[in-house]
């Protein structure tokens, strides 16, 4: 994963200007692929986020997290392509463990509104709940 922060922050560094950067940003976003209509619904939605953002998360049988998203706003949708390209197709441990430094590597949450900032929290934390509940149902159990 530190790999994949290390090419995101050397990425974003070719832009001196944010505005450049939020344009970037916004091209990220187009690119993520769409969420199934189904998880476009309250339950995936994360709460504390500015604008609609949805998140799903499934475990595959090699014990990996596969993330899908979508938001109903640009610079949003590219801030969540950001953290699944980043943290999919991980195992439960390797998100939690992570510590996604890219964040602040990059500026983003020294330019992001106080509103934004907060839902890039909320967000994270989202994607770390799904992780720590894939965690706890493959542990072995001892009852």
């Amino acid at each position: 994963m530190d790999k994949i922060q290390d090419e995101i922050i050397e990425e974003f560094a070719v832009f001196d200007d944010w505005l450049d950067r939020y344009d970037y940003l916004i091209g990220l976003g187009e690119g993520l692929p769409a969420i199934a209509p189904e998880h476009r619904t309250e339950q995936y939605q994360i709460a504390g986020c500015q604008s609609r953002v949805w998140v799903d998360a499934r475990l595959d049988g090699q014990g990996r997290v596969h993330f899908a998203a979508d938001s109903d706003a640009i610079i949003t949708k590219g801030i969540i392509a950001l953290l699944v390209r980043v943290l999919n197709g991980r195992t439960p441990q390797e998100i939690l463990d992570t510590e996604l430094y890219f964040i602040d590597a990059i500026g983003l949450s020294a330019n992001l509104s106080p509103t934004r900032a907060n839902g890039l929290a909320a967000m994270v934390k989202q994607m770390r709940l799904y992780a720590l509940a894939y965690a706890n149902r493959t542990e072995p159990r001892n009852d």
